[in-house]
């Protein structure tokens, strides 16, 4: 994708020791990147929200894996990373995914080829990534023509929830690759945009997406988007997901689940956009998956724009309060209409997901 007219991948190679990052706490205010020499500086850009988004952690994560191979390339220094860049993000089952191949490539191999089998497994699993964004917005741009040829002349409405554009991925994106092709092809559109607290990523990160590409967007309060679908002014929702389980449920940011149940009490179609890497075929159900808790702060706290420019944090809650976070909610398979893949699309069931991935 591009910003100001230079095409940005999320995650890029500076040399051949090194990798660079937008650094996401900083937008939609500052564009800011980061360029990052080791493994604990990834770990802590996972672990900060520096880089964020299922699957673009999982690249990073594998640079950063990568990066470490080139201090000390034994097994068990790379066992000791894995399990340290692991560790930073429990939900997204990407970060694991990605750090388990790069250690399957890896082990069993010549100390002396380690570093570049590292450098490059790492930059298939980015170029795998985004070849899979592309596909899911290909298979995705299909459901959007659908609608549009139910109401033509019309602007097709579609909801999302958090972030699940290239600032996700490593470019197009997974919920937001069908809306990005849908816009270039021309098909009117608009999209009402969750502010997702507390972190507001869609306020800041999808909002600030959508405008540079130049996409007709609202950004709603994450309470508003049931009254627009009893309203009649949201044809489908769409969204990303940080892990689905075998059997079809879906963990995405904390008020997914509220959106989808809002989506079914008003018939409007509830899709999940996900790459093959998103699936953990080990777990049965949603019940199953770690459920992230993240800082009281992030709900207390707010960042914003002062009027000089100047950026900073303001409370926003009465004093001596305390705030529980969950990162994530688990939707049932049973609320989602269908997964978008790179592969196609399929019913949220064990049997839909097969159909796709027999293997």
């Amino acid at each position: 994708m591009k910003i100001n007219g230079q095409h940005y991948r999320s995650v890029w190679t500076v040399g051949d020791d090194a990798f660079g990052i937008i650094d996401q706490t900083r937008l939609p205010h500052e564009f800011v990147t980061l360029t990052l020499h080791s493994a604990e500086e990834a770990a802590h850009a996972i672990r900060s929200m520096q880089t964020r988004g299922a699957p673009l952690i999982g690249a990073v994560g594998a640079y950063g894996l990568a990066l470490s191979v080139r201090e000390d390339a034994s097994d068990d220094a790379i066992n000791k990373a894995l399990e340290m860049l692991a560790e930073t993000r429990p939900t997204a089952i990407n970060l694991k995914w990605a750090l388990w191949r790069m250690r399957g490539a890896l082990l069993n191999q010549p100390h002396g080829r380690r570093v570049a089998l590292a450098w490059a497994e790492a930059g298939k699993i980015a170029d795998e990534d985004v070849a899979m964004s592309e596909a899911i917005g290909f298979n995705g741009l299909k459901i959007i023509e659908g609608i549009a040829e139910q109401k033509p002349g019309q602007t097709v409405n579609i909801l999302t929830h958090c972030n699940a554009g290239w600032l996700a991925t490593v470019d197009y994106g997974t919920a937001l690759a069908p809306i990005y092709m849908a816009h270039d092809a021309g098909i009117p559109l608009h999209v009402w945009v969750d502010e997702t607290r507390p972190r507001n990523q869609g306020a800041s990160l999808t909002a600030f997406e959508l405008g540079s590409h130049g996409v007709a967007h609202t950004i709603l309060a994450d309470n508003a988007g049931g009254h627009y679908m009893q309203q009649g002014q949201v044809d489908m929702v769409i969204v990303g997901t940080d892990r689905v389980t075998a059997n079809g449920d879906v963990a995405n940011k904390i008020g997914t689940y509220l959106k989808a149940l809002a989506a079914k009490d008003n018939n409007v179609p509830f899709y999940v956009a996900l790459p093959s890497s998103t699936i953990d075929w080990t777990l049965a159900d949603g019940r199953d998956i770690p459920i992230e808790e993240r800082s009281p702060d992030e709900v207390l706290k707010m960042q914003g724009r002062l009027a000089d420019g100047s950026v900073t944090v303001v409370d926003i809650a009465a004093p001596g309060s305390g705030a529980a976070n969950p990162g994530f909610d688990v939707t049932p398979a049973r609320l989602v209409t269908g997964f978008i893949t790179e592969r196609g699309i399929c019913a949220a069931t064990s049997e839909g997901l097969r159909s796709l991935f027999p293997k």
